[in-house]
């Protein structure tokens, strides 16, 4: 671990125009972990006993400790931008660009690797059951069991670099680069499929009455009924790869090109909020509706619901991955260089009490909607 680095607070921030002085203290930097290669898309995910999984972009799985200090590495041969998820046993799943994914014990060791036809950068979905489900560059949509065996495999007509989402009853929702939304049953069967005018890279979020939330390359951010059918859709002229996530009153977060957006559960832009560069990566919830995203390259912003800038953190290098939030409230957050374990100055406050708060929707990173 090195040691900890001062963190700057941005004197400004650009919003449509305006500039903003921010605290001179917004957070306090816990610890501060220097990543094996220097370098992560990926978001972390945080065990229950605190263990932190971060992903780097040369190859690695690393685990941190609560006191941010390295507990084992494990290497694949490639490129790793699937975020790890973290089943009820331990056992940390990722993909890589080596086309395979993996299983990994909580102890570093690989448990098993399954081979499929290219790159892996969908971050998987881990179903109530244990099945794990994943996209890959090969257009296929993957269902595994616990030991690695195929459970099922969907075609789809393009790329899946999609993250799937999980709901309540056991349904599987993906996007593909053929331009389409997909639901499936738990045994793989296609329930439904939603037409969009452009390629689906973002994943989806669930609402607490089953409303699917996603965008597509074509400009616009849909919210869907459990049926398939079409609940609003709302054009933001967005073709970032943000996914969108719910605070617990329903408003909906999500990045759109240079701009955090903030929409109503009936589908009304209420704000937004420009940065100078676009962005792909998605915000996070805490329970006192404090919004934290990532304005490119360094900037960590934490916003009210009321579009009030609560703080602004510089960090070291560019945030490459959403950040996530501990069931203890730290704010975790990649800059490419460093995993940060970050204490807001507003306390700690816990992730939000929302059925999808973050990317991956809960800390574990299961990709399964949270209960009511």
């Amino acid at each position: 671990m090195s040691l900890p680095q001062s963190i700057r607070a941005a004197v400004w921030v650009f919003s449509l125009g305006a500039s903003i002085v921010c605290p001179a203290q917004p957070a306090t930097n816990l610890w501060q972990f220097t990543l094996p290669d220097n370098s992560s898309d990926s978001s972390p995910a945080i065990a229950p006993d605190g263990t932190v999984y971060e992903a780097t972009f040369f190859g690695n799985l690393a685990a941190v400790t609560p006191e941010g200090r390295l507990k084992w590495t494990f290497k694949v041969g490639s490129e790793i931008k699937s975020s790890p998820a973290i089943a009820d046993d331990g056992t940390i799943y990722f993909g890589s660009r080596d086309w395979k994914f993996y299983a990994v014990s909580p102890q570093g060791r690989l448990k098993w690797a399954f081979p499929t036809g290219a790159w892996v950068d969908s971050s998987p979905a881990i179903g109530a059951d244990g099945t794990i489900y994943f996209g890959s560059w090969d257009t296929n949509f993957y269902a595994l069991n616990p030991d690695g065996a195929k459970k099922w495999i969907f075609p789809s007509g393009g790329i899946v670099d999609s993250s799937p989402a999980i709901s309540v009853d056991g349904t599987i929702y993906f996007g593909s680069h053929d331009k389409m939304f997909y639901a499936l049953n738990p045994a793989g069967a296609k329930k439904w499929a939603f037409s969009t005018g452009g390629q689906i890279g973002s994943s989806p979020a669930i609402g607490a009455d089953g409303t699917i939330y996603f965008t597509s390359s074509d400009g616009n951010l849909y919210a869907l009924h459990p049926d398939g059918t079409e609940r609003w859709c709302l054009h933001t002229s967005g073709d970032t790869e943000s996914s969108p996530v719910l605070d617990g009153q329903g408003m909906i977060y999500l990045a759109v090109n240079n701009a955090e957006v903030a929409v109503s559960e009936d589908g009304k832009k209420l704000w937004d909020w420009g940065v100078v560069l676009p962005v792909d990566v998605s915000p996070a919830v805490a329970a006192d509706r404090t919004v934290y995203f990532s304005a490119p390259w360094r900037e960590l912003i934490a916003m009210g619901p009321d579009r009030k800038l609560r703080w602004q953190l510089t960090l070291d290098t560019a945030i490459g991955a959403s950040p996530a939030i501990g069931d203890n409230g730290i704010i975790y957050v990649t800059d490419g260089k460093y995993l940060n374990a970050l204490i807001s100055t507003n306390g700690l406050p816990p992730l939000a009490k929302s059925s999808w708060p973050m990317f991956r929707a809960n800390p574990r990173h299961t990709g399964r909607v949270n209960p009511n």
